[in-house]
């Protein structure tokens, strides 16, 4: 099938080796519902009190209050306080590093979806303010070239190699 990774190594054949444990696999454990993505994104776009989160996400107040909570004990949110003139004080909720980190991600997920998944191109699209720019996410080497999934070679990690992830099924 055109597009497909190559493998490398002791990856090479397939069978010979699994998956786990598998940093992808981890990823969606730890961001495992539309709910926690849809607060995501919202928390990009500036939103941090509970009840902007609630109605711009479009969930219930028990599933936003689930999520963030979730996402406050996986690292990817803190909650701050916050007072209003005449009103008890409040916890809004912002990005850490570790969230912030999964704007590519997102940003992928929207191209995606604009590309697949809607005849328009998707309602909000991402302009670099300096030059005006679309912005998107693409694969790039950290030499700074271009590569397509053809491009790739899948190959153990150094740590891997050593044994620091456990060893591949089958000996690999």
């Amino acid at each position: 099938m055109e597009g497909m990774v190559r493998l490398s190594g002791k990856l090479d054949p397939r069978d010979g080796w699994s998956a786990a444990p598998c940093s992808m696999a981890r990823a969606l454990e730890t961001v495992s519902t539309r709910s926690a993505f849809l607060l995501l994104r919202e928390a990009f776009y500036g939103t941090a009190r509970f009840d902007d989160f609630v109605r711009r996400a479009g969930i219930s107040e028990q599933v936003a209050a689930a999520r963030l909570r979730e996402l406050v004990e996986r690292g990817l949110l803190e909650r701050e306080p916050y007072r209003e003139a005449g009103r008890r004080t409040r916890h809004g909720y912002r990005l850490t590093a570790k969230g912030a980190d999964l704007f590519p991600v997102l940003v992928g997920l929207m191209q995606w979806g604009d590309r697949w998944r809607d005849d328009a191109g998707g309602p909000v699209e991402l302009i670099h303010e300096d030059c005006g720019a679309h912005v998107g996410v693409r694969l790039r080497c950290a030499a700074g070239h271009d590569v397509a999934p053809a491009d790739l070679v899948l190959a153990l990690t150094p740590a891997a190699e050593a044994g620091a992830h456990g060893t591949p099924r089958g000996g690999a």
